[in-house]
């Protein structure tokens, strides 16, 4: 991009029976100078209704044995060659208003620009977790890696900037299968010194329901030379609180030490303790979970510990500890967060009652 020149962005997708989502999609990104979308085999109406959109251009592909890497790779190769800027969206992403006139006031030096990213929404239509993404990259000088939970990696020096105003939302189809084990167990022999990948298939056989597999694959997480990220390394003691039970506080006491300043491990502390009925512990664990106020901006940001969860924790264990007035006031802060809960109405209610 010269001096002066227009900035050119295209917008690429890998697809297959997304007939759902792929109008949307378009409409979302009809501020870009291309769109390009790879089809991976879709047998509904993505195809077609993708060839009717402007300015988009549909390529079919075939990927075998299926990564989604390659597959990205692939389509990042179809981006023209004279587009400065590259936004890689999913099916079920969407670019919001104004997203373009944000991203032209960036300077020509910044190759990784990141924005502000809604992974999913709370049951009210706010946003649930949020944090910044980066899946936006100049056109020469990246690719992507790893079959499954692929990231695209810069191959030189990169420049990053934070852009206001730039935001993707996504909206998950949650009824479409996601089969990540085999591909994550496949990351993990492919480059087994990778952090990330061991704290993924540890999480991934945690959420599929295999405890020990899990344990096992988060202690070696932990275990790796590479594995020196703070949120990271507490989000697999986390974990490892859950897959061990008899274990469960020692775990979480080496989440907190590993990284502090986040109310996640905090809320997992005040829920064990309110669990076993450990007051003083819970109100401890509750309070030092509200004192944070700086939330997270990556992807291991949770939306629970922002919500009415830690107040309603803080007012159960001070009313079980007698203090009252404390009580209504966690209560009531944590029914303001949660309007519509009819335990947490109870509980405020209690709370008053036994005050006066």
């Amino acid at each position: 991009m010269g001096p002066g020149s227009r900035m050119r962005i295209a917008v690429y997708c890998i697809t297959k029976n997304e007939a759902a989502q792929i109008e949307g999609w378009c409409e979302s990104a009809a501020d870009a100078d291309a769109l390009v979308v790879a089809d991976t085999g879709s047998t509904d109406l993505t195809v077609k209704i993708a060839r009717t959109m402007v300015r988009t251009v549909v390529h079919e592909i075939t990927v075998d044995p299926w990564r989604f890497d390659v597959a990205r790779n692939a389509s990042l190769a179809l981006v023209p060659a004279n587009i400065d800027y590259c936004i890689c969206l999913d099916a079920d992403e969407r670019l919001q208003p104004g997203w373009r006139a944000a991203l032209e006031t960036i300077t020509p030096d910044v190759t990784r620009p990141r924005y502000r990213y809604v992974w999913n929404w709370n049951a009210d239509g706010t946003p649930g977790l949020t944090y910044t993404g980066d899946k936006i990259h100049t056109r020469r000088g990246y690719r992507w890696v790893h079959p499954v939970h692929e990231v695209c990696v810069p191959t030189a020096p990169e420049v990053g900037a934070f852009v206001a105003g730039l935001e993707i939302h996504h909206h998950a189809d949650n009824s479409k299968p996601r089969p990540y084990l085999p591909l994550l167990e496949l990351a993990v022999r492919e480059d087994p010194h990778d952090p990330r990948n061991a704290h993924y298939l540890g999480r991934e056989y945690f959420n599929t329901g295999q405890p020990a597999r899990a344990a096992y694959e988060l202690k070696r997480h932990l275990a790796l030379p590479g594995a020196t990220w703070a949120p990271e390394r507490a989000k697999s003691m986390r974990l490892l609180a859950r897959c061990e039970p008899a274990l469960e506080e020692t775990w979480l006491l080496r989440a907190a030490a590993e990284d502090p300043g986040r109310r996640e491990v905090w809320l997992d502390m005040a829920s064990m303790y309110y669990r076993t009925g450990s007051w003083e512990q819970c109100a401890a664990a509750a309070a030092r979970c509200l004192s944070i106020v700086e939330r997270g901006t990556e992807y291991l940001a949770e939306a629970e510990p922002w919500g009415a969860a830690p107040y309603d924790l803080a007012a159960i264990a001070a009313f079980r500890l007698g203090r009252l007035a404390q009580a209504v006031g966690f209560a009531e802060q944590a029914c303001e967060l949660a309007p519509g809960d009819k335990r947490l109405a109870a509980n405020l209610k209690l709370c008053h009652d036994a005050l006066v």
